[in-house]
C-alpha cells in the first residue's frame, strides 16, 4: 500500500499526466483546490458502493465483506497520497520529469501486483474493475481497459466544461497505462509463487 501510493503520488508529480483511474479527483483538485486526497478517498467510496450493489444483486455476501473492508483501507491509503504529495516536489524538466515518470510505472506496478497477490482487500479501483469483470463476465484486463478510458473521459468533460483546458492528461497517462501492466506481469513472473507460500503458510 505504501509503494502503491507512494508510485500514484510521483505519477502526479512528473507533470506528464496522471493514472486514468485518478485522473478524475486531480482534475477536480486541480479546478477547486480541494485536498486531492480527499477526493480520492470519495472516488474510492463510490467505488465500493458500485461493488457493495454488485455483489448484493448477484446475492454474493461473501464479497460484501471485502468491500466494506475497502473503506477503512482507501481512509489510509488516501492518507498516504496527502502525505507524498505534501514532500515530494514537482519539477519541469523534462528530463527529472521522464526518471520520476519511471519510477512512478515501477513502484504502481509493484504496489498494485503485492496488493493483488495477497487476495484479501482489493484497492477499491482494482475491486470495482474486478467486480464489473464479473458481472458482465468479461476479462478483468478488458473491463480495466474500458474503465480506464471512461475515467479519461470524465476528466476530459469535466477538464474542459470548468477549465477550458485538459488537465491530468498527457502522455505519461498513455505510458503509465502500458507500463504498470508490464511491471505487474513481469512482478508476477519473478515472485508471485513466493508470495502465494508466504500467504499460505
Amino acid at each position: 500500500m505504501f509503494i502503491l501510493a507512494l508510485g500514484l503520488t510521483l505519477n502526479t508529480k512528473a507533470n506528464l499526466g496522471v493514472s486514468p483511474i485518478i485522473s478524475v479527483p486531480y482534475s477536480i483538485s486541480q479546478i477547486t483546490g480541494l485536498n486531492f486526497g480527499d477526493l480520492t478517498f470519495i472516488e474510492y467510496v463510490v467505488f465500493v458502493f458500485i461493488q457493495i450493489w454488485i455483489h448484493i444483486s448477484e446475492k454474493n455476501k461473501k464479497r460484501i465483506l471485502s468491500d466494506l473492508l475497502q473503506l477503512p483501507l482507501s481512509l489510509i491509503f488516501t492518507r498516504l497520497l496527502n502525505i507524498y504529495s505534501t514532500y515530494i516536489p514537482t519539477s519541469n524538466q523534462f528530463g527529472i520529469q521522464l526518471l520520476i515518470l519511471a519510477m512512478a510505472i515501477i513502484c504502481t506496478g509493484v504496489g498494485a501486483a503485492m496488493s493483488l497477490s495477497m487476495q484479501f482487500v482489493p484497492n477499491p479501483g482494482d475491486g470495482i474493475v474486478q467486480a464489473l469483470a464479473g458481472k458482465f463476465n468479461k476479462s478483468v484486463g478488458l473491463t480495466k481497459n474500458i474503465f480506464d478510458c471512461i475515467c479519461v473521459c470524465m476528466t476530459i468533460c469535466i477538464s474542459l466544461i470548468f477549465a477550458h483546458t485538459i488537465l491530468g492528461i498527457g502522455i505519461g497517462t498513455v505510458i503509465a497505462v502500458l507500463g504498470v501492466g508490464r511491471v505487474i506481469a513481469l512482478f508476477h513472473h519473478m515472485f508471485e509463487s513466493q508470495i502465494i507460500e508466504l500467504v499460505q503458510g
